[in-house]
């Protein structure tokens, strides 16, 4: 092989990553404002499903979260009154960041969470997102949320196989807990 024949074949690959660049940069220019939209909607799905008595949802104050990501808290209102407050926040699981909404009433019961998005391990920490583990949280107080590995009425049970994910979430609704106390605390109309 000649120096000819190594500069056609580096020209053609070169050409060939440039092609590959400009049709995934395309690619990402026309389904990223679909994927916003539709993660957009999601929210606003699971805001209204969390406090579905709200007549209203809206932003009130934005935070620093787990991994320095951007939290919000959100104001639910019912006929001019404060019905609840929903913490969008994250937590460091075992494999990803756990996304996740914490609706609380005003005095801090937990109304119920959302698991918006994860990356656990499949069928043991990705299991935060079924119904009967969510479920465990409605109703409990921030002295309730400790996890316990086997079964418990009063507390929240560990996941089997999946304690890190389990603890995540709990550590992840109690942080949101005291974010919101802190928050309401230095702003009294919130």
């Amino acid at each position: 092989m000649n120096n000819k024949d190594i500069i056609k074949i580096t020209l053609n690959l070169v050409a060939i990553c440039a092609i590959a660049g400009v049709i995934l940069s395309v690619t990402w220019a026309i389904t990223n404002p679909v994927r916003l939209r539709k993660k957009a909607e999601e929210l606003q799905a699971a805001l209204k499903e969390l406090i579905p008595q709200a007549q209203s949802v809206t932003q009130a104050k934005t935070f620093v979260s787990a991994g320095g990501k951007e939290g919000i808290i959100y104001k639910a209102v019912a006929n001019g009154k404060t019905v609840g407050y929903i913490v969008h926040a994250y937590a460091k699981g075992y494999s990803s960041f756990i996304e996740m909404l914490v609706a609380v009433d005003p005095d801090y019961r937990i109304i119920g969470i959302q698991i918006l998005s994860e990356q656990e391990t499949p069928s043991l920490g990705a299991d935060v997102e079924k119904k009967w583990f969510k479920g465990q949280f409605k109703g409990k107080t921030e002295d309730r949320l400790v996890v316990i590995k086997g079964e418990t009425k009063t507390d929240i049970q560990a996941i089997s196989g999946a304690t890190i994910s389990s603890r995540a979430v709990t550590n992840g609704v109690k942080a949101a807990i005291d974010t919101l106390r802190a928050a309401r605390a230095k702003d009294t109309n919130l």
